[in-house]
């Protein structure tokens, strides 16, 4: 968060000093195997000891030797990548949230929020923020709120709003600073904030790690409001944040490091049960993780090899969601248009990025509120009913100079697991294995197995004319009576949460826990997500994101 290069001194000097050391990773990690929730059985040692990062993109592991059968019991099942294709005739569309209407729905209107303490002192443009630098939203089911942490004055303090919907947002009055919404002051870089909703410890509830000096200023709320002091981390880079991973129940901090084979901002990985323990780590410990590739567009007027200046991440149904800001070089005339893509992981660790358009881009309109910079907010995404909602802060930038202008907050929408479709009107991709010729409009998945009875589906089927069937196949893939694809009731619906069913029979009981394939047939279709649920209302039991109405802890229990 910083202006680029101008006569007067840099605000990155300015504020950090002799900040941004490298971190060297290097240090090998110690545990036991495990097999995951999804079939993939983890390497050891765990993480894995990376020497350096690939300038090519590297597919994960488990796209390579996938299990020989998939569990699926937890959480919608996403087509995002080829893990539960065995083959097809459909085509992967990736999709895109859009950008909100009345953007930005919070900027900086309070004098707190106004104020820039680097501008003061060098008299110099004053910068008013109002904006997520991660911090974190989320949906407070206790309260029924929708809770924001947030940047109020760059570079200052850390505020708090609240919203009944998720677009209208309040200041409260609060006692930290009196008669401010400002839960922690003074100077601050990056921070995250995380709603723990399953922490025994209700003084626990709310988490927060805010950068300083080199470290991770760790802290907890009972109230996300007062907090208290718990220690701090190891040495990291200023744009260091957290997540934490429900598959495996342990918090991942996501370290910035720089100067690394000969290229900076990428991230080192730090994982540990407890966010407040095991976290004094040395400079040679972190584990080399993650950083852009050549598969990563360069603006065209830029020409320079991009870079990975955050990663954020949160538990998403059945995978691990991760939203890429990536740094695409900067210029004296703009501050640094960094944008945000999307990845998926279903181990945790290992990335697959197969669209590396901006998922969240950059305005190139002058004036726009994101026309000098978009990052992503700590959580990622709540769920709203049908749609995802994902935060961002946007920099107005002042054309001609370096400086960020007016930040404030946006928000972009997505269907529900809308990531990926697989459609009915495309060509041929290249998964294709249980026979040499496939069925036009289909999907077979590999073997699977579940303990549900009720099999969902997130489709999009174009009426009048257009329908989507399913047949079950045992693991051979010969049709199972009583679920073929004729006994199947059509579904012609636009639904995200839609109920297959059959004539000849009730449910799927007879092949629960059994090993299956499901052959999905479309007809001017797009299929977004399949799960077989317990309930007939359909619950995932997958990870929640950063919540949402209707949704209690950290899963979709129904």
């Amino acid at each position: 968060m910083s202006r680029s290069s101008s006569p007067r001194v840099d605000r990155r000097v300015f504020l950090k000093a002799t900040a941004g050391a490298a971190i060297l990773p290097f240090a090998p990690r110690t545990a036991a195997a495990e097999t995951l929730y999804n079939g993939i059985r983890l390497a050891h040692p765990w993480p894995p000891v990376r020497r350096s990062l690939s300038l090519d993109p590297v597919p994960p592991p488990y796209l390579i030797d996938r299990p020989d059968v998939v569990p699926i019991d937890v959480g919608r099942q996403l087509f995002v990548d080829d893990f539960l294709i065995e083959e097809t005739s459909l085509a992967r569309t990736f999709h895109r949230p859009e950008y909100h209407a009345g953007n930005p729905i919070l900027w900086p209107s309070t004098a707190w929020e106004k104020h820039d303490d680097y501008a003061l002192r060098t008299k110099t443009r004053s910068n008013p923020a109002a904006m997520p630098f991660s911090d974190g939203i989320f949906y407070d089911a206790d309260d029924r709120l929708f809770k924001m942490w947030y940047m109020g004055g760059y570079s200052q303090n850390t505020c708090y709003a609240t919203s009944p919907d998720g677009i209208e947002w309040t200041r409260p009055t609060l006692d930290v600073v009196r008669g401010t919404n400002i839960v922690l002051a003074g100077f601050r870089d990056s921070s995250t904030v995380w709603l723990d909703p399953i922490d025994s410890d209700r003084s626990r509830r709310y988490k927060m790690a805010r950068w300083y000096d080199h470290y991770m200023e760790l802290s907890a709320s009972a109230d996300g409001i007062h907090w208290r002091a718990m220690g701090r981390t190891g040495p990291t880079g200023d744009r260091t944040t957290f997540f934490y991973n429900p598959f495996r129940r342990v918090w991942v901090y996501s370290i910035r490091s720089d100067f690394v084979d000969d290229r900076t901002r990428h991230r080192l990985y730090w994982e540990t049960p407890d966010l407040f323990s095991n976290v004094q780590w040395r400079r040679t410990e972190p584990t080399l993780w993650a950083g852009a590739d050549r598969a990563d567009p360069q603006r065209p007027e830029y020409k320079i090899f991009p870079e990975l200046y955050n990663l954020d991440c949160v538990a998403y149904e059945s995978l691990l969601l991760g939203l890429f800001t990536i740094w695409r070089g900067e210029q004296p005339t703009r501050e640094k248009p960094n944008d945000v893509c999307v990845g998926f992981s279903r181990d945790g660790f290992h990335w697959d990025r197969p669209d590396r358009r901006a998922f969240l881009p950059v305005s190139e309109h002058v004036g726009d509120w994101n026309w000098a910079n978009v990052q992503s907010a700590g959580g990622c995404c709540l769920i709203v009913g049908d749609r995802l909602l994902f935060y961002v802060s946007g920099r107005r930038g002042v054309p001609g100079t370096g400086d960020p202008g007016v930040c404030s907050t946006g928000v972009a929408t997505l269907r529900r697991d809308g990531f990926a479709s697989m459609d009915s009107d495309g060509q041929r991709p290249r998964v294709q294995r249980v026979s040499p010729s496939i069925a036009a409009a289909t999907l077979t998945t590999r073997p699977v197995r579940f303990s549900g009875r009720y099999l969902f589906v997130n489709t999009d089927v174009d009426m009048p004319a257009g329908s989507m069937r399913v047949e079950v196949l045992d693991r051979d893939g010969r049709p199972i009576g009583p679920y073929s694809i004729d006994a199947c009731n059509p579904v012609r619906a636009d639904s995200t949460r839609a109920r297959v069913t059959w004539t000849s029979a009730a449910d799927l009981g007879a092949v629960s826990g059994e090993i299956v394939r499901f052959r999905f047939h479309l007809s001017s279709a797009r299929l977004y997500a399949f799960w077989v649920s317990a309930s007939p209302t359909g619950a995932s039991h997958g990870f929640a994101a950063a919540g949402g109405p209707g949704l209690r802890g950290i899963a979709d229990a129904g």
